[in-house]
């Protein structure tokens, strides 16, 4: 009778103890169940038992078979309560706990230290930022997420504590061992990081841990080596360090734990760790604070800890300070034995026992284990690796970015046409995402150096520099400082250059900066993760908007709460197709068909590109150059556009001498070009003819009539060898046609004849007159006035005429054997006869490209003329010329654009809205934007090599097959 009314007054006292002003966080919905079921295990117990449970010790599922079956018996033979997983693989812990749960008394509490998630511990398992990353980020409910993201982890893993989150406030830039484990150095910002983290957490069903208790931010010390000393007064520790332990205990908060530190003002005994300490944790934390979770002590094996005592005397101690848990001891069975022979003589009182024994029971009722179910090893990795937490990674990574200098706005970049950069890489770790990423952007260039005399030299002929501070990204202890050498050469180059500091690692690198009067931006990116390098090279390029804020203060001209808003200048950013409402593994159904493109001998390679919301989410290569070779296609390898040239240079151009007034798409072609009045076509407007209703002739093979009657080989009365002032059209290496035959080209077209019937009737012929029409307004070659007045400033790079001129044929994709009439591989010339005959530069054909460059232009229409903080065309414009006039007429076209069939055959999948339009080229190229579902779709190929012949590739709907798969791969 004497023990059920302790045992009922124990229970009644963990509930009501300590006052009425907080709750008991350990309780169930069903406190009669919860209370019948730990008054029955613990009466099951011996007194040893009892103690057991107090105990967790911590297992490594990467130590050998010899130290883990150590562990196992220590855990059978004392009945302990629980463990605490450190480092090893997910399948073989979950293997591990399901056995040392099967065969346990009472089912073993399981923790981990998993404060950015399981990563923290475990291989093959998901990291996401840090704290003092999430820190930054103003949108408290994305720590929420996080939580709740960890928690979800925790719970498939069948871990029941997280040691987490880190409520320490860091005060202290020298802090060795918290540092990034921060949210900061603001109590009020951590509190409301932390807060948002435990509900995350603890709505998973996973219990959290605050830590490290009363507060281990403003210290210099390791308390895994030494004891560490906090100077404040009681009165700063309880208005600053004891601020979030208060707020989250009003919350709910599961568990604290308690730091080894030496807090003079709090216990006067000098060198007392404040784990061992009755009045830091019996009077402030349970009496003062009102805090009836558990309570953990930090490692014992900690030296701040173990230093003090032998190890059973310190486990004791720990628990008559008034400690519940005992964390990793450094020898269990003697703390057992130490703890039931104070019992015994009465140092112990069966009410504090049981007060502890039942806390822990009363948290293993919560997290199910009176109702044990193994873990589920099937798809177990998948599930601790899933997509929507990509997702959240690019969210908080986006938010946390922080831009901290913008002398005269300098970020975004814009007028790129104006900009020569370089990026210089410092730091020890590599920086290679990042300065991928700046390169879809605009041409940037690496630039190394073995001093700094070769290093200035290099860097001459640019004029922006992208600095970027790259260090290792494996844990939050990592180094993050500038070296002495890398400090001079970032002054010697912001003296002479406009330079883009970028740090990827935590704010406080930047308290080695001496002065920052040379540099005129500086980003915090925090960490040096894949995509937190990606996404700050977005933001330098202004497709993300700047949100973040620092966490801490950072040497002399950084203040916490520091951070420069900037805004999306709607440039293509790149992301992942959740984040747009798409589903990507509907969405990478695309690889298969594309393979089969290529794995049948439709074309040799494919560059694929699907954007939606302004966000590329798809940007795959297949195959290789060409069949024999062995080049694989590459990002930054350039197609032959073939027809889409019409849309990406002839087009746009078109449009701007539209918006200025200079011609209408009522201008007649007699009005245009004086020399058609008087012939067939003088009436033809510019509406009719770039909507192919026209009755222009489809095409003109211009080089036949060039070639020896018998032969058929280039005629010597047309073509040279060797380029003269005579011969100086380059139609292919070795190769030049006279000059005047351009001319004779026009001629040609002028005086054609016109179909005898008016329908639609594909022609190239509109662009070769739109060509000489614009090449005579502005006086200058087609292919320097759309760089001038679009690919420059567009940052589309990669995207000319004549690419043999300025790129490797390495990076150029080779569109034919030609057998007819040039008798050689086309490779960096353009595959379009007619337009080889016009020095490679048509209206119609010449262009060569990337599928990134090419959704920049497609981008630029979806966007109604807007692109990168610039308007290049009027939205009334873009709409006017996506427009069907002749749709009545059985006519699909728009005024250059393609649109979509009228009825069950055409250039789309059927599935798309009429609102859309693009454009298809003979070389297998296929580009293609839908306003209303914001998408863009690049398909670019050499379906033509190495004989043009049949297009098997539209005869078997490659194209329009992707393209049905992308629209059903929409969810939002």
């Amino acid at each position: 009778m004497r023990h059920f009314v302790l045992s009922f007054l124990s229970f009644f006292s963990i509930i009501f103890a300590f006052g009425q002003t907080t709750t008991n966080p350990l309780l169930d919905k069903n406190v009669e169940a919860q209370q019948k079921w730990v008054d029955s295990v613990y009466s099951s117990l011996t007194l040893k038992e009892k103690i057991g449970q107090l105990y967790m010790i911590m297992v490594f599922t990467n130590q050998n078979k010899k130290a883990i079956d150590a562990n196992v018996k220590l855990i059978q033979d004392h009945k302990l309560g629980g463990v605490i997983y450190s480092l090893g693989g997910p399948v073989k812990q979950a293997k591990l706990n399901n056995m040392l749960q099967a065969t346990a008394k009472v089912p073993l509490l399981v923790g981990m230290d998993a404060e950015w998630g399981l990563g923290m511990r475990l291989d093959s398992t998901y990291s996401f930022p840090w704290n003092m990353t999430l820190g930054a980020i103003k949108d408290n409910n994305l720590v929420r997420q996080a939580g709740k993201h960890i928690g979800e982890h925790c719970k498939r893993l069948g871990v029941h504590f997280n040691f987490a989150p880190v409520v320490d406030i860091n005060t202290n830039p020298k802090n060795p061992i918290i540092g990034n484990r921060s949210f900061g150095e603001d109590r009020d910002n951590v509190t409301a990081k932390a807060l948002a983290f435990m509900e995350g957490m603890q709505s998973a069903g996973v219990l959290a841990n605050a830590k490290h208790f009363p507060g281990h931010g403003d210290t210099d010390q390791d308390s895994h080596k030494t004891l560490p000393t906090i100077n404040f007064s009681e009165k700063r520790i309880d208005s600053v360090e004891l601020y979030p332990y208060k707020k989250l205990i009003k919350e709910g908060l599961s568990s604290v734990m308690v730091a080894h530190l030496n807090v003079p003002s709090l216990e006067s005994r000098s060198g007392y760790p404040s784990s061992l300490s009755k009045h830091i944790v019996t009077d402030i934390l349970k009496e003062r604070l009102g805090f009836k979770g558990l309570i953990f002590t930090d490692a014992l094996n900690m030296k701040g800890a173990s230093n003090f005592d032998e190890s059973g005397a310190i486990d004791l101690a720990a628990f008559k300070a008034g400690n519940d848990v005992l964390l990793i001891s450094e020898d269990v069975p003697t703390g057992i034995s130490k703890i039931a022979e104070a019992y015994e003589k009465g140092d112990i009182t069966e009410e504090r026992l049981a007060h502890s024994v039942k806390k822990v029971l009363q948290a293993k009722y919560k997290v199910g284990l009176n109702n044990y179910k193994p873990i589920g090893l099937y798809n177990l990795s998948k599930d601790l690796n899933r997509i929507e937490d990509d997702v959240l990674y690019e969210d908080l990574i986006e938010d946390a970015l922080t831009i901290v200098k913008n002398k005269n706005d300098l970020l975004p970049l814009r007028q790129l046409e104006t900009k020569t950069i370089a990026y210089v890489k410092m730091g020890d770790d590599s920086g290679k995402p990042f300065f991928n990423e700046l390169k879809k952007y605009t041409k940037v260039h690496a630039i190394e150096a073995e001093s700094l005399d070769e290093l200035m030299n290099k860097l001459h002929p640019y004029n922006t520099v992208v600095v970027g501070l790259h260090r290792s990204n494996d844990n939050p202890w990592k180094a993050h400082k500038f070296t002495d050498k890398e400090l001079v050469w970032l002054y010697e180059i912001a003296r002479t250059h406009t330079v883009i500091l970028d740090v990827f690692v935590k704010p406080y690198a930047l308290s080695d900066l001496k002065t920052i009067e040379n540099i005129e931006s500086i980003v915090v990116s925090y960490q040096n993760s894949e995509i937190a390098q990606q996404k700050s090279a977005q933001l330098i390029f202004g497709a993300l908007a700047a949100k973040g804020t620092l966490p801490v203060s950072t040497g002399a001209f950084f203040k916490e709460g520091d951070g420069i808003p900037t805004f999306s200048i709607k440039r293509l950013g790149y992301s992942s197709p959740e984040r747009v409402g798409m589903n990507s593994i509907k969405l990478n159904k695309i690889d298969s068909v594309a393979q089969i493109a290529v794995d049948s001998l439709m074309t040799p390679g494919i560059q694929l590109l699907v954007a939606r919301r302004g966000k590329v989410i798809y940007n795959k290569n297949f195959g290789k150059h060409t069949y024999e070779g062995k080049e694989k296609v590459a990002f930054d390898d350039v197609y032959d556009v073939a027809s889409l040239t019409k849309i990406l240079a002839t087009l746009p151009l078109l449009m701007e001498l539209v918006e200025q007034g200079i011609v209408s798409l009522d201008s007649k072609l007699s009005e245009i070009l004086p020399e058609y009045k008087n012939s067939n076509k003088e009436n033809i407007t510019i509406k009719q003819m770039l909507s192919h209703y026209a009755r222009l002739r489809p095409w003109e093979p211009f080089y036949y009539k060039t070639l020896d009657s018998i032969t058929k080989q280039p005629s010597p009365k047309y073509y040279r060898k060797t380029k003269s002032e005579k011969f100086n059209i380059e139609v292919t290496k070795d190769l030049y046609l006279r000059s005047d035959y351009k001319d004779s080209i026009n001629g040609i077209i002028k005086d054609s004849e016109l179909l005898s019937r008016l329908r639609y009737r594909y022609s190239d012929f509109p662009y070769y007159i739109l060509k000489k029409f614009i090449e005579k307004h502005y006086d200058k070659g087609l292919d320097e006035i759309v760089q001038d007045r679009f690919y420059q400033s567009l940052g589309a790079n990669y995207t000319l005429y004549n690419p043999y001129h300025k790129i490797s044929n390495k990076k150029i994709v080779p569109t034919e054997v030609d057998d007819y009439y040039r008798h050689q591989k086309v490779h960096g010339y353009v595959h379009d006869m007619g337009a080889a005959m016009q020095n490679g530069v048509g209206g119609h054909a010449g262009v060569f490209s990337n599928a990134n460059d090419v959704a920049k232009i497609m981008q630029l229409y979806l966007q109604k003329g807007f692109y990168g903080g610039k308007r290049y065309l009027k939205p009334e414009t873009v709409d006017k010329f996506n427009t069907c006039y002749f749709c009545e007429k059985d006519n699909r076209r728009g005024v250059g654009f393609d649109k979509p069939q009228l009825g069950e055959e055409g250039p789309t999948c059927g599935c798309i809205s009429m609102t859309s339009f693009g454009h298809s080229g003979f070389t297998g190229t296929y580009a293609w934007a839908d306003p209303e579902e914001e998408i863009i779709y690049v398909f670019l190929a050499n379906r033509t090599y190495p004989r043009a012949g049949k297009n098997i590739l539209l005869k078997r709907n490659i194209r329009t097959d992707i393209q049905r798969l992308i629209y059903e791969a929409i969810e939002d």
